[in-house]
């Protein structure tokens, strides 16, 4: 992806990061090393699968022109909102609340889209939806039970995806900050 504006991101910034660190790896066992460098890029993807360059570039705007300041604020303050959801959700599953899982999905749902996370957006949606007993698409309606068994994995995925979403928009910021 290229822009004229400096500080955009960079969709393979992130794998050059790892190469960059996985060269000045000295360990003696270079087929391990290989196997979790295997694992660790099947792990982040291609970051424009977790990051819709679009809305996050739109954020990128909005600030000054020699710093990301502003952006960043905003993105931190994500991160202790997304971390706080993630503690309400895990109690909630705990409490068989399905319709609180289901608020809680909308509310990270809207958070997670302005800032462009759209695997953790599309996540959060189906969370929303199996949490009003619905499928995940929201077509066709299903039981407690069902709802439950489809919505317990679900909350492992979202803090999978949102962990890759966050080291990412970490990354770039640390990269920002160097320049």
């Amino acid at each position: 992806m290229s822009s004229s504006r400096e500080g955009t991101p960079d969709p393979t910034f992130l794998k050059k990061s790892e190469e960059t660190m996985n060269k000045n790896d000295t360990s003696a066992d270079l087929t391990k090393q290989e196997s979790k460098d295997t694992e660790e890029n099947e792990k982040i993807l291609n970051p424009e699968d977790l990051i819709d360059m679009n809305t996050f570039e739109q954020l990128l705007d909005m600030d000054d022109e020699d710093d990301h300041e502003f952006s960043y604020s905003i993105v931190l303050n994500y991160f202790e909102q997304a971390d706080t959801t993630f503690q309400d959700m895990d109690k909630a599953l705990e409490k068989k609340d399905l319709l609180e899982l289901s608020r809680l999905g909308h509310f990270l749902k809207g958070s997670s889209a302005a800032i462009g996370l759209k695997r953790v957006k599309a996540t959060c949606e189906k969370i929303q939806n199996v949490g009003n007993r619905q499928d995940e698409e929201g077509t066709a309606e299903i039981d407690e039970q069902e709802a439950l068994k489809r919505i317990t994995p679900l909350l492992p995925q979202v803090k999978t995806e949102y962990s890759e979403a966050e080291e990412y928009l970490k990354n770039f910021y640390e990269v920002q900050d160097a320049r």
